[in-house]
């Protein structure tokens, strides 16, 4: 009997709001951990028009220094908003910061006197993967990446010099059970400059951006179109609408296919387990997978604030593991070091690899600062399970 459904997943481009927002809390984390990677960072972004508001708080050795504001137009200038006529302007925009010491109470739960590293906070986290796609990602939010990717690309490149930084994409795939058959709908919201027609930017979308990135075969002649459905798009960033860190956390994760726990990643160094638990869930879910000993996987982890062993593990394989579930959460247990010291120095989360990070998705990406990526315990996980 045939199961056919839809599924829709959307991602945002570097310069919609929040994630001008996630990038410059990032740009902060980096710029504490490039001196000091036992710094603590837990620092949030407001934009509006023209303005940009940092409040948090850091604990870093003395003679740390990070510049605030220089970092923030540094960081919004190579998103691209260096027009004053976008009213967010890296030159001209406000600067106010409201950064203070980190909670005493905070630091003694984490840096405990036995010399054990607590946990930042208490909170869940979830990791998902699946072999729907090379990169181990539901094909919804690959499919919505790879169309932001695409945009901007041919705005720095400025192939379409009409292209402006605030963008939306949004795909919706027909599934006949767990196949996907095809692509139903595409939306694309992109600002754009003015005088230019919707007839031509449609067109463009369309035949630049979307079609060159989408695999074969799932683009057909009832897939429905919708490209800037407002009618146009030249009032956009946080002028067109004011950003926070934080509130794109199912863009940064799996599109909505897989669950979330809640806590945002940007702005948070990584004894913050809301990040590094979470990207540990990640990477034990593709090594599962990687293993072959499941076609997807969801893996839960859980903490309590000053306390370094997670509460609970949680491995659903939904059919598709090799063995039991319950096994393979004893064998995640045994393979990997989920205390936040263990995670920490097995991904090298002390590093200033975050701000790349903020931009288009955490998860399904390449490059050296993506260690959670890597599948170099699947040999491990299949010895343990044999």
């Amino acid at each position: 009997m045939s199961d056919r459904h839809l599924f829709t997943s959307e991602c945002v481009s570097m310069g919609h709001p929040d994630k001008v927002a996630d990038q410059i809390s990032d740009a902060m984390v980096d710029g504490f951990l490039a001196q000091d990677p036992d710094a603590r960072v837990a620092i949030e972004t407001l934009v509006t028009t023209n303005t940009v508001v940092l409040a948090g708080e850091v604990r870093a050795k003395p003679g740390v220094v990070v510049h605030y504001e220089k970092v923030a137009r540094r960081t919004i200038a190579e998103i691209g908003y260096n027009d004053p006529a976008l009213l967010f302007d890296a030159a001209s925009c406000n600067v106010h910061i409201l950064v203070h010491a980190q909670s005493a109470d905070i630091a003694q739960g984490v840096d405990q006197a036995s010399g054990e590293l607590g946990a930042g906070d208490q909170g869940l986290m979830f990791g998902y993967a699946c072999d729907d796609t090379p990169e181990r990602m539901p094909l919804p939010i690959s499919l919505a990446r790879r169309i932001i990717d695409q945009l901007v690309k041919l705005r720095e490149s400025k192939q379409l010099p009409w292209l402006r930084p605030d963008a939306k994409s949004q795909v919706t795939v027909e599934f006949d059970g767990a196949k996907a058959v095809r692509v139903h709908t595409v939306v694309v919201s992109t600002q754009h400059a003015p005088k230019i027609s919707q007839k031509a930017i449609r067109e463009a979308v369309i035949e630049q951006v979307v079609k060159p990135v989408m695999p074969e075969g799932l683009i057909d002649k009832k897939t429905v179109w919708h490209v800037n459905p407002t009618g146009k798009f030249e009032i956009g960033g946080p002028h067109g609408d004011s950003g926070l860190t934080g509130r794109k956390i199912i863009v940064d994760t799996y599109g909505g296919w897989g669950r979330h726990g809640g806590g945002a990643f940007s702005g948070k160094d990584p004894s913050k387990v809301d990040r590094s638990a979470a990207y540990t869930a990640r990477y034990v879910a593709r090594n599962l997978v990687d293993a072959g000993l499941a076609r997807r996987c969801e893996v839960q982890l859980a903490y309590a604030i000053g306390v370094a062993e997670p509460l609970s593990i949680r491995v659903d394989t939904f059919g598709t593991g090799a063995v039991a579930d319950t096994k393979l959460a004893e064998v995640v247990r045994e393979v990997f070091d989920l205390t936040p010291a263990g995670m920490i120095k097995s991904l090298k989360l002390r590093r200033p690899v975050y701000l790349a990070t903020a931009r288009h998705g955490h998860f399904g990406r390449t490059g050296p600062g993506y260690t959670w990526e890597a599948s170099d315990r699947a040999a491990a996980l299949r010895r343990a399970v044999s």
